[in-house]
């Protein structure tokens, strides 16, 4: 890649971040999605409820892969109970960002469904991106 050749070591380092926060992003994503549904459809546990565990799932699956994926090598490496419970605080600024979006595209704003989902896709993992890098794995 030609482009990258002209990047300062630095902003290289935090393209190849990037692209390993979108990958780990991805999987972990799919891992919540997977078993909110497996708990929802087949089984018929409560969505909401379903929807809760793939989410404590996702924060413990995200939180050893970033650790050991996307954010190797980044910053000095403290106290893991510090970084993890920094880590948790910062998933929970996500479910809470996608639950204002949610809330204002639909609840408010009365747009169909599907209309939150582009803020949940590019706003919420940026913001989530900045707050790891900058706090939680400095």
């Amino acid at each position: 890649m030609k482009i990258l050749q002209i990047l300062t070591a630095e902003k290289q380092a935090l393209f190849w971040q990037i692209v390993r926060y979108g990958v780990t992003g991805l999987f972990v994503t799919a891992c919540q999605a997977a078993i909110y549904w497996t708990l929802a459809a087949p089984i018929g546990l409560h969505p909401q409820i379903a929807n809760g565990i793939g989410y404590l799932a996702a924060v413990l699956i995200g939180y050893v892969t970033h650790s050991a994926f996307t954010f190797r090598g980044h910053g000095s490496r403290d106290n893991q109970t510090a970084r993890g419970i920094r880590f948790v605080a910062v998933s929970l600024v996500s479910y809470a960002l996608n639950a204002l979006w949610v809330w204002l595209c639909v609840t408010h704003m009365q747009w169909p469904e599907w209309s939150p989902i582009p803020a949940m896709i590019f706003v919420t993992p940026a913001v989530v991106f900045g707050l790891n890098r900058q706090w939680v794995f400095r």
